[in-house]
């Protein structure tokens, strides 16, 4: 285990036995401050430099949003945590070359943008008024975190889309706190007293937010599969579920209920693709990938779409 993270552990372990209160302070800020910033890369740069660049502001700081081709068909794309627009420029270049219009952006504490914190609350923030400026958008592509941030912006702040795509999703909020507190080793003390914090000074009046903040959502907002209701996502009719085998960070299962609960309900379709080899990360820049999520923008029909896991292990380009 890290050296760095061991320490954060044990400090906080120890400090939750004097002090509950203190310990979940310093673990809620823990909890919204990316452990650092993905930087460019030089293969992503010549996508980049193309873009017409804009700033967003948002709670947390600024955020820096940009836009490709003429504004005709606009496509959203949504990134995660600790990650950067940039990581999408393999799938920029494929929706470009079909004259789209993609946008993308670096939330607060992400890639080029301000601030050193960044919630979902913003994200969500973020996704609407990019739809004001831009919207509507034939399509929203969405990465880990980012998927539950759009069902979110959809439900909440009337976003429209025709098509979702939701790549590696995380399931719910619960899931974001439990895969947070499992990282440091954190007790479940301090479990409870970080949920807390995060009630009352993040989703100040914000209702049950483990069940709002669930993508399905759940009754209960404990884990992928339990207490599954079907999503509302106005004016969606149409989605592309793609997760890996061999994500370590989300459960593929996670991603294999939203496809079951969007099947269920009645005037939606959903396809799920299903790879290995690119884990939770590389999967966005794969060329198969973008391919699948080219022709479902194009076409509302994931052409690669896959009943099961290919059974030999990808690389993923870039």
């Amino acid at each position: 285990m890290d050296l760095a993270v061991t320490a954060v552990r044990t400090a906080l372990n120890a400090a939750s036995h004097v002090s509950p209160a203190l310990a979940g302070r310093v673990a809620f800020r823990l909890f919204r401050k990316p452990r650092g910033r993905s930087r460019l890369r030089p293969d992503e740069r010549p996508v980049m430099d193309r873009a017409e660049v804009g700033e967003i502001a948002v709670g947390g700081g600024r955020a820096v949003s940009y836009r490709w081709g003429t504004g005709e068909r606009p496509v959203l794309i949504v990134h995660g945590w600790e990650s950067r627009g940039s990581r999408f420029a393999t799938l920029v270049s494929e929706l470009l070359d079909l004259g789209l219009s993609p946008i993308a952006f670096d939330a607060p504490g992400h890639g080029e943008a301000t601030g050193e914190t960044m919630t979902i609350l913003d994200l969500r923030d973020i996704i609407a008024a990019l739809d004001a400026e831009h919207g509507p958008f034939e399509t929203v592509v969405a990465h880990s975190l980012g998927v539950t941030a759009t069902f979110v912006a959809v439900q909440e702040r009337g976003v429209r889309t025709e098509r979702i795509v939701a790549i590696s999703g995380v399931p719910d909020f619960a899931y974001l706190v439990d895969g947070f507190c499992a990282g440091l080793g954190l007790r479940a003390r301090l479990n409870r007293e970080l949920r807390g914090r995060i009630e009352r000074e993040l989703f100040t009046g914000e209702g049950d937010i483990w069940s709002r903040f669930s993508v399905p959502r759940t009754d209960t907002g404990t884990g992928a599969g339990a207490g599954i209701r079907t999503p509302e996502a106005a004016g969606a009719s149409s989605f592309l579920v793609v997760h890996d085998e061999d994500d370590d960070l989300v459960d593929p299962a996670a991603s294999r209920a939203l496809h079951a609960a969007l099947n269920a309900t009645p005037g939606r379709e959903a396809r799920l693709v299903v790879t290995r080899g690119l884990g939770h990360r590389r999967i966005i820049g794969d060329r198969q990938v973008a391919a699948s999520v080219r022709d479902f923008v194009v076409s509302g029909t994931p052409a690669r779409a896959a009943a099961a896991p290919d059974p030999s292990p990808r690389t993923a380009a870039g």
